[in-house]
């Protein structure tokens, strides 16, 4: 039917294919999206540049999600994961699978403490359901620790450690060392040294340096000097060989290995002073980093939160006490206090060892501050 203008009236059948219209218009903004992405952002490839063919409908999904496995496994950032998902909506939905999330990776998960939602919790316990084992570890210690879900925490973090991850038996054995959640008749020093046995087996080098001084000083175990110094050596050595193998070329790595001098400029790893030679420590796990944020937030530290409750001393760690007096401090001054015999020999090579001075002496000069 026409009009005296000789415009003719939209038909039915028309009319039935706006629907499908509408779904081309928001595929076609899906293509233009992909291939800005694809052309660094670039703003050409738009509606008006002509029809172009988009191979990306064509892959099929076990294609896709092959791929972004291979993306979250690899992500160095949550942003890397999360700027694909925002894309279009068939990857948002590949994107979330409980395969695709399995394999993120540690960094891909890693959430900062002030960015701490509902959100944030949701995905990272979906992950953990999907069988994600850092997940599991990390949102174990962030309930265990920073929410104070007991349980579920030590829950999360048996999870991981059933799947031998060495960080999450380290943290449970921590966990029996002092008791933590419990009163001091809790601790279980033989547990304790098993999981750290497992950890080390796995080659968690903090795990490693704890056993060896649980030997050295028949702490859980029949003491044995002379196999304590030998895993001692070992975790020096598997740190050394860790730090060599996540440095970028070889020559720099080569001048840190002749670099000598234990009171150098730039920051080092700590106990590789003792063989002459000045690394950058290994990034701490995105767990602790958390906690280290989460507490500096909160002005918990150094007994001045509402308990009295204190950190460990060693700035990479950010475990707290979880009752008072529950860490145990130096014996010298005083004045710091550990979670571990690893955190404290760590943290006496970086710091405290120009530091620590007797508590006598203190106690001397303030005596003898007003004669004077």
């Amino acid at each position: 039917m026409r009009t005296r203008t000789g415009i003719c009236y939209p038909s039915v059948q028309r009319k039935a294919q706006w629907p499908a219209a509408k779904e081309g218009d928001e595929s076609r903004r899906c293509r233009k999206r992909r291939r800005q992405l694809l052309n660094g952002g670039a703003a050409g490839g738009g509606e008006d540049s002509g029809p172009t063919l988009d191979f990306f409908d064509g892959l099929p999904d076990d294609l896709v999600v092959s791929i972004l496995c291979k993306l979250s496994a690899s992500a160095a950032s949550p942003s890397d994961l999360t700027g694909v998902l925002m894309t279009c909506k068939r990857l948002k939905r590949l994107g979330t699978s409980p395969l695709v999330l399995s394999k993120a990776s540690a960094k891909s998960l890693a959430v900062k403490a002030k960015k701490w939602s509902e959100s944030a919790h949701r995905f990272l316990k979906r992950c953990a359901d999907a069988g994600n084992l850092e997940a599991c570890y990390i949102l174990g210690m962030i309930l265990f620790y920073c929410l104070q879900n007991r349980s579920s925490g030590a829950s999360l973090m048996a999870r991981a450690a059933i799947g031998s991850h060495a960080a999450a038996l380290y943290s449970l054995a921590v966990i029996q060392f002092n008791g933590s959640g419990g009163s001091k008749g809790d601790k279980d020093l033989r547990a304790g040294v098993a999981l750290c046995a497992r950890a080390a087996f796995l080659g968690h080098v903090d795990a490693l340096r704890e056993l060896g001084h649980c030997l050295q000083d028949g702490y859980g175990v029949r003491r044995n000097i002379a196999e304590g110094r030998r895993f001692l050596v070992q975790a020096n050595a598997r740190e050394l060989a860790a730090v060599l193998k996540s440095s970028s070329s070889a020559p720099s790595a080569a001048s840190a290995w002749h670099h000598h001098g234990s009171h150098a400029s730039a920051p080092g790893c700590s106990l590789l002073s003792d063989y002459g030679c000045n690394i950058p420590a290994p990034e701490a796990h995105p767990a602790n980093q958390f906690m280290v944020e989460w507490f500096a937030a909160r002005g918990v530290g150094g007994g001045s939160g509402e308990e009295g409750l204190r950190l460990c001393s060693h700035s990479g760690c950010g475990r707290p006490e979880t009752r008072r007096h529950e860490f145990r401090r130096c014996s010298v001054c005083g004045a710091v206090n550990y979670c571990s015999r690893a955190c404290q020999a760590l943290h006496w090579k970086l710091a405290h060892k120009v530091e620590c001075a007797p508590m006598e002496r203190w106690l001397d000069a303030a005596a003898g501050a007003p004669q004077e």
